[in-house]
């Protein structure tokens, strides 16, 4: 295996040890997107974790190498917010963030610091489900004629929905770990049961098949 499976295995590892991972098979997390789902990734809960916090950093840093020069690097609010300015801090670069809709006083800011025209523009999102916040982040960022060079998050689950979002718009989008190698990492540590698993992998298969069965 090399380096990168490593890394990727150690996120997860961190992920769950510091039980940013929630699962309820009988009773299924609604995401925002409408997706019924028997588990829930909250990455924000690796910020209350000084060790993982810094180890989710230095990963960042160095899966942020992937993408061509960067100016800026701008956070998707609100979950990305934060790990987003972590990055920036760590890469000594600017730092933006965009919000979900635009600031209903003031000077109704949609994105939030200063932000160049032509400035190239590297999204951090805490994980990717269909891609629907961070693609709208990126084009509100190409609306303030910024260059968006790419999205980088902690977390996806490797929807092809999310892969076919991504490439229509022609973004390409990076993550440190993801839900095959979370599974076979809580299986590994004993974090799951045998049932869990079983709904884990029928809920991968199909998402929306599974979650009609709680509509």
């Amino acid at each position: 295996m090399d380096n990168f499976g490593i890394m990727q295995e150690e996120v997860a590892r961190n992920l769950l040890e510091i039980k940013a991972i929630k699962l309820s098979p009988n009773d299924p997390f609604t995401w925002a997107s409408g997706i019924q789902s028997p588990i829930y990734c909250d990455n924000r809960i690796a910020l209350s974790h000084p060790k993982v916090r810094s180890f989710i950093k230095e990963q960042l840093a160095e899966k942020s190498k992937y993408f061509p020069n960067f100016d800026v690097v701008a956070g998707v609010a609100t979950a990305g917010i934060a790990h987003g300015a972590l990055l920036a801090d760590r890469l000594e670069k600017p730092f933006v963030y965009v919000r979900s809709s635009a600031k209903g006083h003031g000077r109704r800011n949609l994105i939030e610091g200063e932000l160049k025209a032509g400035q190239k523009v590297l999204v951090v999102e805490d994980l990717i489900s269909t891609g629907g916040s961070c693609l709208a982040a990126a084009e509100a960022l190409l609306e303030a004629r910024a260059e968006v060079v790419g999205v980088l998050a902690i977390f996806q689950y490797g929807f092809e929905k999310a892969s076919f979002s991504f490439e229509s718009k022609n973004l390409d989008f990076q993550t440190l770990t993801n839900y095959d190698t979370l599974i076979l990492e809580a299986e590994k540590m004993g974090y799951v049961t045998e049932s869990d698993l079983h709904t884990l992998r029928k809920w991968r298969e199909n998402p929306d098949a599974w979650g009609a069965l709680y509509a």
